[in-house]
């Protein structure tokens, strides 16, 4: 079947110009889910060109040439629904204003069917933008018109903005954040910290190599204003490719296949480690226990109530208790620690960090 003619392909219609007033809009409504200063380095990313303004004139996408080996050509899905589109016709300024303000003032959900019926060419048209960073464009057209009904669900008719001009930004993040998602089988972008480290890492890495820095994992973090160990995991996620864990590497001792699951270190302590944690806190907790018997009076409620509890007193409880001030308590306390640190010293030598132990 021969390409179809330019008069066959979906007509968006001309997209109104952003009108003043439509960057602070689109600001003002921000989604948790959706981070806006990540839509251009998404963009980016997936190694499209920057994506076209929806108010700017352009040629829309061609539908899909179907090809069959037989007399009858098959069913494209892809076609269907762009042919599909065709059945809701455009919208007028005045139009489009007027259902918006029923959405607005009555929660007219016909209004808001109608508003995002009218522009589900707008969102081929611009996931058609992003083909090449996924296969199937009818998941990025589904994952669009989500992003379409959440700004018709946030517009706001009397801010003098084109609902094209604002849903298109709604429309390329649900895009991009889907892209994201999908980019490898293992996530690796699950929170905005993430994503946000995802997107900028590359760049932030080259600016620093042409003003001659070297970029180390301490300057990059420092940069991006995020932890250090955040910017190693990113880089190790990011050179490593995927590996399934059930891959087999080789025959066992046994005759049977070892794969890498087998191979990686278990979180679990060692046996022996178990054992001797085991003993040496019994043996810690004979010792306080020990201790606690040669104190008498406040000293041994001190210890009793704020140090060998899951639920410690205050010291200010503790002075109430005892009629005296919490600052009395406290000097209390310090003596108490004091006995105990010599005694630690003297009944286990080095085997116990004591400054850790009484820390207050």
């Amino acid at each position: 079947m021969a390409r179809k003619k330019k008069s066959d392909v979906i007509d968006v219609g001309e997209q109104p110009k952003p009108e003043e007033g439509d960057e602070d809009s689109e600001k003002d409504e921000k989604d948790e889910d959706v981070e806006p200063d990540l839509v251009e380095q998404a963009a980016e990313l997936v190694g499209d060109a920057e994506p076209e303004d929806p108010a700017e004139e352009s040629e829309d996408p061609p539908l899909p040439a179907v090809r069959g080996s037989g007399s009858l050509a098959r069913r494209d899905p892809l076609a269907a629904y762009m042919a599909e589109t065709r059945r809701y016709p455009l919208l007028t300024p005045e139009e489009e204003h007027a259902l918006a303000v029923r959405l607005v003032e009555h929660q007219d959900s016909a209004a808001a069917r109608r508003l995002v019926e009218a522009n589900l060419r707008l969102v081929v048209k611009i996931a058609y933008e992003y083909r090449r960073a996924h296969k199937n464009l009818l998941d990025l057209v589904q994952e669009g018109n989500i992003g379409l009904i959440q700004a018709v669900s946030k517009f706001d008719p009397y801010r003098g903005v084109k609902l094209s001009s604002y849903a298109a930004f709604w429309i390329r993040a649900y895009i991009l954040k889907f892209i994201l998602n999908n980019w490898r089988l293992v996530k690796i972008g699950t929170t905005q910290a993430q994503r946000k480290l995802f997107f900028n890492l590359r760049k932030e890495r080259e600016k620093l190599e042409q003003l001659g820095f070297q970029p180390t994992t301490a300057l990059l973090a420092e940069k991006l204003a995020v932890p250090e160990k955040e910017v190693i995991e990113m880089e190790r996620r990011l050179s490593a490719p995927e590996a399934s864990l059930d891959a087999p590497l080789g025959a066992s001792d046994d005759g049977g296949e070892r794969t890498r699951l087998d191979y990686m270190p278990s979180e679990d302590d060692r046996p022996d480690r178990a054992v001797a944690n085991s003993e040496f806190s019994k043996m810690l907790k004979d010792k306080l226990e020990t201790f606690a018997q040669t104190l008498e009076g406040r000293e041994q409620t001190i210890f009793r109530e704020r140090w060998l509890t899951d639920e410690p007193k205050t010291l200010q409880e503790i002075g109430d208790q005892y009629n005296v001030s919490r600052e009395r308590a406290r000097q209390l306390e310090k003596r108490m620690l004091d006995r105990l640190k010599k005694y630690l010293e003297t009944e286990m030598g080095t085997a116990v960090d004591i400054e850790a132990l009484t820390r207050d």
